[in-house]
């Protein structure tokens, strides 16, 4: 991968479409030089768009939930001859239905991607950063992070341990020139509801937010070195704050009533 000398440098995983591709999109116009990782057909074509915008664009078509995924990727990364100045760890899937009914390959390809590699990746970087005492990384969590999830039980538990990893690190770090900086966005206009099988649920079917408001937002916060972001609408930020208040089963309770399946025709 070349690089030009003066140009930050950018890691951004699951950056095909929806907030991923919209954040690449704000590293590009802000300077950056990125690799913009994924595991689907569309990542050339996010390239080509986002090399269109004047950055210095690199690809790398990868499943992350296998470990030898990761380590493709930091064998790439390591390659590059550049220093990560930035990582948005964006990477999730989804699923949606009752626990027990759902495959388990599905649930376990879930933890994998939006868990293990999460860990993995950071791993694997965070160390040159420290050394530098420079950097910034970014998680892509939820404000489902906030409340359990039934019928998406595992995916709100996965941003959960994000959000929780994110803020134990920030603190291990305060004393460094790294940042961690978690993103919260609410539901996005993304394919997202789609590949979870969430479309007939009253939150698949509700109004969402916009991916490129979400992840200019995130963006911002990053490069602020703030700890988190509530992007998107005002209704994240109160439904947030709801779920500090609220006991949990009552907040399970109202989430439910949003992710049932078949929801959405009721």
């Amino acid at each position: 991968m070349e690089q030009h000398d003066s140009m930050p440098f950018a890691v951004i995983t699951g950056a095909s479409s929806g907030i991923g591709y919209e954040l690449a999109a704000q590293f590009a116009r802000h300077g950056f030089d990125i690799l913009v990782v994924a595991e689907d057909g569309r990542l050339e074509e996010a390239r080509k768009e986002l090399s269109a915008q004047g950055a210095n664009v690199e690809s790398l078509r990868v499943d992350l939930a296998r470990f030898e995924g990761v380590e493709t990727l930091n064998r790439q990364i390591q390659a590059s001859g550049h220093p990560v100045d930035a990582l948005a760890i964006n990477a999730g899937v989804g699923v949606s239905g009752e626990f027990w009914k759902t495959p388990l390959d599905a649930q376990l390809n879930l933890v994998n991607l939006n868990v293990t590699s999460a860990v993995h990746l950071t791993h694997r970087v965070l160390p040159a950063m420290v050394m530098r005492n420079e950097g910034r990384i970014l998680f892509t969590s939820s404000i489902a992070a906030t409340t359990p999830g039934p019928f998406m039980s595992s995916y709100n538990a996965s941003k959960a341990f994000l959000k929780s990893f994110a803020e134990g690190i920030r603190n291990e770090l305060k004393d460094t020139g790294v940042t961690v900086t978690t993103l919260m966005p609410g539901a996005t206009e993304t394919d997202f509801f789609r590949r979870a099988g969430a479309e007939d649920t009253k939150l698949g079917a509700s109004e969402k937010d916009d991916a490129a408001e979400v992840a200019r937002e995130g963006f911002d916060a990053l490069m602020a070195g703030k700890d988190h972001v509530i992007a998107g609408s005002f209704k994240n930020k109160v439904q947030a704050t709801m779920a500090h208040v609220l006991p949990d089963p009552m907040t399970a309770d109202m989430h439910r009533k949003q992710s049932e399946p078949g929801s959405a025709h009721r």
